[in-house]
């Protein structure tokens, strides 16, 4: 009997990464066409956005226990949310979850510290850039960070919220992405974390000039440890509730 995984999502090219993976890669662990049962639930993007640019964090948590308790009575058993920024309103989630959820900063982190990094650059929306959900969660660790200067965060954000969020994938995103990597690889960065889940869309390890920590890809493989047994769950992926 494998669990069943519940998608909080928030964005639809991020979440739709996640599931797909999810469900592609599930045969590796579960047989030819097989994966884990799955439910996502999707609110309008929209307002998820006004919640954020008001800065209004119990809002945004009020939306993923929204989806939380529809995933519930829909019967998943654990959950995931494949949005790195809206885990800032994790501390008004974690107490009131009708489920227990996997953390999509500590599952990067636990990957950063098994392959040996030491210092990683952050990316991201300039929500998460500029939050705590990832440095926390990194000096928990010993890892050091380094994020992008300001006008950095703003263009980075602004390729996420005005195309990647849109199915919009230019080469020029591409192109300003990899030159940011590369200066933050000669400030002493040895990795960079995609910290938004449409990221990976655009970047990878082939046009990267630092390995990159693929949080989208990363939280859908610790759900399928998770779906298929608490016990293959590697430290540091555990369930917070």
């Amino acid at each position: 009997m494998t669990q069943h995984i519940g998608i909080v999502a928030c964005s639809a090219e991020g979440a739709s990464l996640c599931y797909r993976t999810i469900c592609v890669e599930g045969a590796a662990l579960l047989g030819p066409h097989a994966h884990p049962e799955v439910s996502m639930h999707t609110p309008s993007l929209a307002g998820y956005v006004a919640c954020l640019e008001r800065g209004d964090w119990q809002g945004v948590g009020a939306l993923m226990l929204a989806s939380a308790q529809k995933l519930a009575d829909a019967g998943a058993d654990f959950l995931i949310c494949p949005d790195n920024t809206i885990h800032q309103a994790f501390p008004h989630v974690a107490s009131r979850s009708p489920l227990p959820w996997l953390h999509i900063a500590e599952v990067v982190a636990a990957e950063a510290a098994g392959r040996g990094f030491r210092r990683v650059a952050l990316t991201g929306t300039r929500w998460l850039v500029d939050s705590e959900v990832y440095p926390e969660t990194l000096a928990a660790r010993g890892l050091a960070f380094l994020r992008p200067g300001p006008a950095e965060r703003d263009e980075i954000d602004r390729i996420i919220m005005e195309e990647l969020v849109c199915g919009v994938f230019k080469p020029e995103a591409t192109a300003y992405f990899r030159k940011v990597a590369d200066r933050m690889k000669l400030a002493g960065c040895d990795a960079v974390i995609l910290g938004c889940t449409e990221l990976p869309l655009i970047v990878d390890d082939t046009n990267s000039s630092l390995p990159t920590l693929d949080s989208t890809r990363l939280l859908a493989r610790a759900a399928l440890r998770r779906a298929v047994g608490a016990a293959d769950t590697p430290a540091g992926e555990g369930v917070r509730s």
